[in-house]
């Protein structure tokens, strides 16, 4: 069994499709037989390339928003194609600040339930069942909707490997957005865009974190450094950013991002439950901390037992002597 139709709420910066697009996609394909996405703009056609080779066969745009509030016209559109008939079984989004935002109005203007924090979809006859984790990733549970579509869920980024299907160049298609009302009023008057060096935390083949182990704010310069010397990105433990020393724009986690590089250092991180859910997918996590017993060393596949102010100062001179 398979669904007939499913967009996929497709994301951007900077003319480059987000990687949690790409890999709702990449689920997309193996539920559906039509695969399609939603776009708030109008340049869609500078991403039709990336999507249509993502499985994507559509982009249905919403035009020129000026400034709107992305949820509201776009949960509007859907819900607008859903009545004429238009719409898909199923409206994918990632767990992103606009995909939240789209999926929980939409879910209200479509009377329809949501399953948030996914990490897996499947198919029970022609009912989709989500997979999440509970009890900070403990255990897993799978939801499955009942009832008529569309059938609403947000994913949590870096659960789906993204995989290109080699298809064709997209469509694009423009989609109506009806008259807001008075929810449309609000409009965005200014963006801040916080200033960062290298990858994306979330995007980067090495992450370097640091947690409470490290004592003191001015001690996370250690971590930022070392990163910098792996052509990482530095992360942190929730503790350090509830203290203050780093924004939260740093926090892998549960309540922050979820990252999977190809190394993941922990330097100072006990390795509470909420921090392990956000990197233990990571493929070769190497821990250093000098508590033996500390949770960490559970998941990690190369420990070391020392101090933390000693050991990455160590490791900071054989890479910069190199």
């Amino acid at each position: 069994m398979s669904l007939s139709k499913i967009w996929v709420y497709a994301e951007a910066t900077d003319g480059e499709v987000s990687s949690s697009t790409l890999e709702l996609l990449t689920k997309a394909r193996e539920l559906a037989d039509t695969v399609e996405c939603v776009y708030a703009g109008d340049d869609a056609d500078d991403l039709a390339e990336t999507l249509g080779e993502y499985g994507c066969e559509t982009v249905h745009q919403t035009g020129d928003l000026d400034g709107s509030l992305v949820g509201v016209p776009v949960a509007a559109a859907i819900a607008a194609a859903c009545d004429d008939g238009d719409g898909p079984d199923a409206f994918l989004a990632a767990t992103s600040y606009d995909g939240r935002d789209v999926a929980a109005r939409l879910s209200v203007k479509t009377d329809r339930p949501v399953i948030t924090n996914v990490v897996d979809l499947e198919l029970d006859g022609d009912a989709l069942v989500g997979t999440e984790p509970i009890f900070g990733g403990a255990t897993e549970v799978k939801t499955k909707f009942s009832g008529e579509g569309p059938f609403i869920v947000l994913m949590r980024p870096k659960s789906i490997p993204a995989e290109p299907s080699g298809g064709a160049e997209a469509d694009v298609e423009d989609l109506d957005v009806p008259d807001l009302g008075a929810s449309g009023g609000a409009h965005v008057t200014e963006r801040h865009a916080e200033e960062s060096d290298g990858p994306k935390l979330d995007e980067a083949g090495v992450v370097v974190s640091g947690g409470r182990g490290l004592g003191e704010a001015d001690k996370y310069e250690m971590v930022e450094s070392l990163a910098k010397l792996l052509n990482g990105a530095a992360g942190a433990s929730r503790a350090i950013v509830d203290a203050g020393w780093v924004p939260y724009s740093y926090q892998v986690g549960q309540t922050g991002k979820v990252v999977k590089p190809d190394v993941y250092i922990a330097a100072g991180i006990s390795g509470a439950t909420q921090h392990l859910v956000g990197m233990k997918g990571s493929k070769t996590i190497i821990a250093i901390n000098k508590d033996p017993e500390a949770p960490i060393f559970g998941v990690a596949d190369l420990g070391i037992v020392g101090d933390v102010h000693k050991v990455v100062p160590k490791l900071i001179e054989a890479l910069e002597s190199r």
